[in-house]
């Protein structure tokens, strides 16, 4: 069904193609303008460009288009032009374009962008355009991607040009509001901004430069409930290219200054907002590549723009909303030096089938995700939490955002990445999974502080429901469960939580019952937090632009016994959820807020570090030499023995393709060591199984000059394994032959380290 305006134009039309139905309510967040603001297009141009006006019911494609009363009639006539910079596309106020597509030429350049805005009645509804679907299909009569039309499927489109801005628009691109798609393979846009690499001229720039995209209204852009391997949004800038990544220069590719904001999205499919790459030729095999660590990537989202510096930079995503939106509401990808702030999303994955977040960035650098509130999520079982820390991002940090409500849970954690760090965030009611899966190892430790979690343990699944399976530090957070009949579930899987490092929480039972599963924290406590405000009455209806009143709900009461019971840590960074600065008194304050209470510590130093009391055994083997047996050529030779001692959870070895068993790994301790425990781990990343199904633990006998088994296994390694019960061995080398794979397994062994302990 196509939605019609008041404009007697827009009636006619509609009753003309049987598709007359109400207008859709004027509201603060639709089309309606109420006589607010004037349009931007009712000023004079200070750009020095020309102004173009259109007029769907009486405009005229012969006229000049160069005032109002010489205005264009059809956004053809726009299509037909190459503007310059400076130059002004000025759609009226109230009219709509059905069945139409802008796609204008060319770029602006600096200080003088083209602009796509409104001009008329300040009374009136912004322009429309109502697409209704009608745009090329980027798919090939085979299924595959057809490069000729990628990125021309939206109702307003730009393909590399630049310096752009649009705004006080509305858009649609569904030919049936009342129906989902569920089956076609279509794709439809609100503004598609893209740069397709195989349409770009020899020696055409191939970085696209300065977007401002502001007060647009984006409704109503239906797709299919499965992935099709190509992203489609309210707002969504991809780049294209049919060939494979090798084929194109090494730079470029990319957008800079880019900002997106004041925008409301309502019914998109698949997200309101839009940032990735969209390379045809992402997962042959020449595609996958190894990287410093020895960490196996599929290819461009992983690898490829971080060792090519293809990522697009100086991104402001802010002020937008976004309401029952399909998948993902802001899916940000293969960006840095991004700031995403004061955005809400109030329901999403509420139609596809398929896993994502609410917001979420990955694949990129130096950014940072604030000030943001998500709520009405789903119950799913993958992702389907308001935040993710996806893969391979570096210097990526989620704070003082606040969710509540949403059923799957409160943060997806994937791994690969470097320097994640979650602090001062809120989450109330995200009874699902609080930190949901660990798909891979690290290259650095993540940190959680500062956190506030506010949930019912009753209805929780779990703290966390996979095994971390590498260094994560949890530091100052409130876990307040308010059931009284529950204590905290904190796992699902044995083991989940020994790469977990606690300190300074405080875990509070409502029932005063606590879990045999909560973790040692031995600086923690367990005592009553002493909100401010009732934890029961949690604020919401209170918009993003006063996110800080609902952080101050949950601040600490003077009395409370939370106050100066934390420790300092740099991640902590200088400001809590409401702005105060970091800290007062003798220590930071537990949870997401700091009471001004002590004197100030203007240079907080860490004269204390947590990540030196992790572990106060000695690893024996830690450094010394290692030998295999077999070692796999790939990788660009990294998979090699010395992996296994280097401390490193995040580097590994590998056994070669065509290994014989047993495969042995000797570790040479230079001398008779003692020990009592062998601790072993296979490389489980990526979703990659355990290998080994059998395995024996052998002294060197240096009188007999043999190896003498001491402990056998048959019952796997996998992840983060302990071996003990053998007594004290005195050796000077140590053998760990791997005896037999599992039999389902098809590759050979592949392992991150091996460790030797003796108890004390």
């Amino acid at each position: 069904m196509k939605p019609v305006t008041t404009a007697l134009a827009g009636l006619l039309a509609a009753l003309l193609t049987g598709a007359l139905v109400t207008a859709m309510p004027a509201s603060a967040s639709d089309g309606a303008n109420g006589g607010k603001q004037d349009w931007p297009g009712n000023a004079s141009n200070k750009t020095g460009g020309k102004d173009y006006f259109l007029d769907a019911s009486k405009g005229s494609d012969t006229a000049t288009g160069t005032s109002p009363k010489k205005a264009w009639r059809t956004l053809a006539k726009a299509n037909a032009t190459t503007f310059k910079p400076g130059d002004r596309i000025l759609l009226k106020a109230g009219e709509q374009w059905q069945d139409e597509q802008l796609w204008p030429k060319g770029s602006g350049s600096k200080g003088k962008p083209i602009t796509i805005s409104a001009y008329g009645d300040k009374r009136a509804r912004r322009p429309y355009i109502a697409t209704n679907g009608n745009v090329p299909s980027p798919f090939k009569a085979d299924g595959t991607k057809n490069p000729e039309t990628v990125g021309l499927t939206g109702a307003v489109v730009l393909r590399n040009t630049q310096y752009w801005k649009i705004n006080n628009i509305e858009l649609s691109n569904d030919d049936d509001f009342a129906t989902d798609i569920t089956t076609e393979r279509l794709v439809r846009d609100g503004i598609m901004v893209s740069i397709n690499a195989d349409k770009l001229a020899a020696g055409a720039d191939s970085i696209m430069d300065h977007f401002r995209i502001n007060d647009v209204y984006v409704h109503h852009t239906d797709g299919p409930d499965f992935w099709q391997q190509m992203h489609y949004g309210g707002i969504n800038f991809q780049v294209f290219g049919s060939k494979k990544y090798t084929e194109y220069g090494t730079g470029g590719y990319y957008f800079k200054d880019v900002r997106i904001e004041n925008n409301t999205f309502v019914n998109v499919e698949l997200h309101a907002i839009q940032f990735a790459f969209n390379w045809f030729n992402d997962r042959y095999p020449e595609a996958g590549q190894f990287d410093e660590a020895g960490k196996w990537h599929e290819g461009w989202e992983q690898l490829w723009v971080r060792t090519r510096d293809l990522y697009s930079r100086d991104v402001y995503i802010g002020h937008n909303y976004a309401e029952s939106i399909g998948q993902g509401a802001i899916q940000l990808a293969n960006t840095k030096n991004m700031k995403v702030e004061y955005n809400e999303v109030n329901g999403y994955l509420v139609r596809y089938g398929s896993v994502s977040v609410a917001l979420y960035l990955w694949a990129g650098a130096d950014s940072v995700m604030q000030y943001n509130e998500v709520y009405g999520g789903p119950n799913n079982e993958f992702d389907g939490t308001p935040w993710d820390l996806e893969y391979t991002n570096f210097n990526v940090t989620y704070q003082h955002n606040y969710s509540h409500d949403n059923a799957a849970g409160w943060m997806s954690y994937m791994g690969n990445s470097s320097n994640s760090v979650a602090r001062y965030n809120l989450s109330v009611n995200d009874n699902g999974v609080l930190v949901k899966n660990m798909l891979s190892t690290n290259y650095s430790p993540t940190y959680f502080v500062n956190n506030t979690f506010v949930y019912d343990g009753a209805d929780l699944d779990y703290f966390h429901d996979e095994r971390f399976l590498s260094r994560v530090y949890f530091l100052n957070n409130i876990f307040y469960n308010y059931s009284t009949a529950e204590a905290t579930p904190w796992y699902r899987r044995t083991g989940a939580l020994r790469q977990a490092v606690f300190s300074n929480n405080d875990f509070y039972e409502a029932s005063g019952t606590h879990s045999t599963q909560e973790p040692a924290d031995p600086r923690g406590v367990a005592v009553d937090p002493r909100f401010v405000g009732d934890p029961a009455k949690y604020p919401t209806g209170l918009g993003v632009d006063r996110i800080r009143k609902a952080g101050e709900h949950f601040a600490l009461r003077k009395d409370s016994p939370l106050i100066d019971a934390g420790r300092y840590n740099p991640h902590l960074g200088t400001k809590d959820f409401v702005g105060t600065h970091i800290y007062y008194g003798a220590a930071p304050d537990i949870g997401m807020s700091e009471r001004k209470q002590g004197r100030k510590v203007a240079h907080p130093v860490d004269d204390d570090p947590i990540e030196e009391e992790v572990d106060n055994r000695v690893n024996l083997a830690l450094g010394k030499p290692a030998v295999a047996s077999s070692t796999h050529p790939g990788a660009g030779g990294t998979l090699t023995a010395d992996k296994l001692t280097d401390g490193n959870l995040a580097t590994r070895w590998a056994a070669a393709d065509d290994a014989a068993y047993p495969v042995t790994l000797d570790i040479d301790f230079g001398a008779d060591t003692t020990f009592d425990q062998v601790y072993l781990d296979e490389y489980t990343d990526s979703g990659t199984n355990p290998r080994v199904q059998s395995f024996a633990l052998q002294r060197w006998d240096s009188g007999t000059s043999q190896w003498v088994t001491f402990a056998t296994r048959d019952d796997g390694i996998g992840h983060d394994r302990t071996v003990t019960g053998f007594g004290d061995i005195t050796t000077s080398k140590l053998r760990v032959a791997l005896t037999e794979k599992i039999p389902t397994e098809i590759y050979t062994p592949t392992m991150t380290e091996i460790a030797v302990y003796k108890a004390t």
